[in-house]
């Protein structure tokens, strides 16, 4: 039960952060330094990915303990 919150809430955060810094970088959400930027338009799904991938670990896990 701990590790479904564990994956949960980083991926929730992971796939906040990735979010953000895909508009920054594509120029969308302005204000910083790295809006405009290819790198963080690049870097930002990246890890948007890797957030949902740990959600979805985090709720496959839950459910097969649950049976």
């Amino acid at each position: 039960m701990k590790a479904f919150w564990t994956f949960l809430v980083i991926g929730v955060v992971l796939i906040a952060v990735g979010l953000i810094w895909t508009l920054q970088g594509l120029d969308v959400l302005g204000g910083s330094v790295m809006s405009g930027s290819p790198l963080w338009a690049t870097i930002g799904p990246i890890v948007l990915v890797v957030g949902a991938v740990l959600v979805v670990v985090g709720v496959a896990r839950r459910r097969r303990h649950q049976h």
